[in-house]
């Protein structure tokens, strides 16, 4: 009889421990907290005087679909491109901080453009394209996860109403280095393309900043600006890269927030 109740417990000893290595191990990235640095330019940035100041940079209302698992770094900053991004150190300072797990969004392009401007412009196919990769392969130096961002579209219609492009050859070198370097890409042109498309030429003012004199105070002398993003604006755009996040990142769901 000993010998029977010595076997019965081996026996349940092992069945114990198969039925617990039947559940599924949680993911090291989904047990942890994380954080998202953000990087990029004045469409991403936070605005100064948000009480007053009607414009906000997407990266700015990014946090409102998170939820407890991720806090958003944002480091965007107004004016900058990839080069003068990294001469004035603000790289340096993100990849200090950077950790295993950690993802880092990159959205360049618009001041990359800057012809005029030898601080901040960038051959798309040669700086340009170099100083994306420098990102990509620093963040992963330190266990971070990089995305790659095409740049939010400018509100530009033509005469006809056609929607018209003023990125250049940008979003394509962005696609090109996620392509070449097996990096997760929201092509977030093309999905604001569709948003701006789908409000119209008129409606699509109010995901920018068109006011008359007197209409908001900040701007008492009226603002007509289609590159940067209201409120509204922002908040659209945010919520369409958290989808996108969603379909294209493995296990990013796991830090959004569920409708």
């Amino acid at each position: 009889m000993k010998h029977f109740k010595a076997y019965f417990l081996l026996i349940l000893v092992v069945f114990l421990s198969c039925k617990e290595e039947e559940k599924p191990a949680e993911t090291e990235q989904q047990k942890q907290n994380i954080t998202i640095y953000t990087i990029g330019d004045s469409t991403m940035s936070d605005k100064i005087n948000p009480e007053e100041n009607p414009e906000r940079g997407w990266c700015q209302l990014l946090p409102q679909f998170l939820n407890d698992k991720a806090t958003v770094k944002n480091h965007a900053t107004n004016g900058r491109s990839t080069r003068s991004f990294i001469d004035e150190g603000r790289w340096d300072s993100v990849y200090k901080q950077l950790e295993k797990g950690d993802y880092v969004f990159i959205q360049f392009g618009h001041n990359d453009q800057k012809l005029t401007n030898p601080q901040r412009y960038t051959n798309p196919h040669t700086a340009y394209r170099h100083n994306l990769i420098k990102f990509v392969e620093e963040s992963r130096e330190k266990g971070a996860i990089p995305i790659l961002f095409t740049s939010i579209v400018r509100r530009k219609f033509n005469e006809e109403g056609t929607l018209i492009d003023t990125h250049g050859a940008y979003p394509l070198e962005t696609r090109l280095v996620a392509q070449e370097y097996d990096v997760p890409f929201i092509d977030l042109l093309y999905i604001t393309e569709k948003m701006e498309e789908s409000y119209g030429v008129e409606g699509s003012k109010k995901l920018h900043l068109h006011y008359k004199p007197d209409e908001v105070s900040y701007f008492p002398d009226g603002k007509e600006d289609n590159t940067h993003l209201s409120v509204f604006g922002a908040t659209e755009v945010a919520k369409l890269a958290v989808n996108a996040l969603n379909e294209k990142v493995e296990g990013f769901e796991a830090f959004t927030k569920t409708n």
